[in-house]
């Protein structure tokens, strides 16, 4: 075991922070004492995290979630003959379904086939999905 010059254990050792002698001895870290009288309860301290977490959950998670299920009900709606627009810009006609890819007529004797993912929405109408903005260059 190692020790000091002064001879005491090194997880007992006492250093002068400027502060004061200050002891930051093992044992007394895991020495749990009781509260003093009059003071909260430790149950008590946690709320202020649970009102964080409540908030993050109503303001953040839920909104996604409830934008995720609107996102693939959409998509698993999705028909021939429907007329949609993809995140790429390209607007077309549905002439094909696959579980993961859409066939599109873009004109005459024009089809492309791109992911279902980049269906955003109908024709006219807001999109369902968000599109993502590339980078301005």
């Amino acid at each position: 075991m190692t020790t000091l010059s002064t001879g005491t254990p090194w997880w007992r050792a006492s250093w002068d922070l400027g502060l004061g002698m200050w002891d930051v001895g093992f044992p007394g870290l895991l020495a749990l004492g009781t509260p003093p009288q009059g003071a909260p309860s430790p149950w008590l301290q946690f709320i202020p995290f649970l009102l964080v977490l409540a908030i993050f959950y109503f303001v953040i998670l839920l909104p996604m979630k409830k934008k995720q299920q609107k996102v693939q009900a959409f998509l698993g709606a999705l028909k021939v003959n429907d007329r949609v627009i993809t995140s790429g810009g390209i607007y077309g006609t549905i002439t094909k379904l696959n579980d993961q890819s859409v066939q599109l007529q873009i004109a005459n004797n024009v089809r492309v086939e791109v992911s279902r993912a980049a269906v955003v929405g109908y024709q006219g109408q807001e999109p369902v999905a968000e599109i993502s903005q590339g980078s301005q260059t």
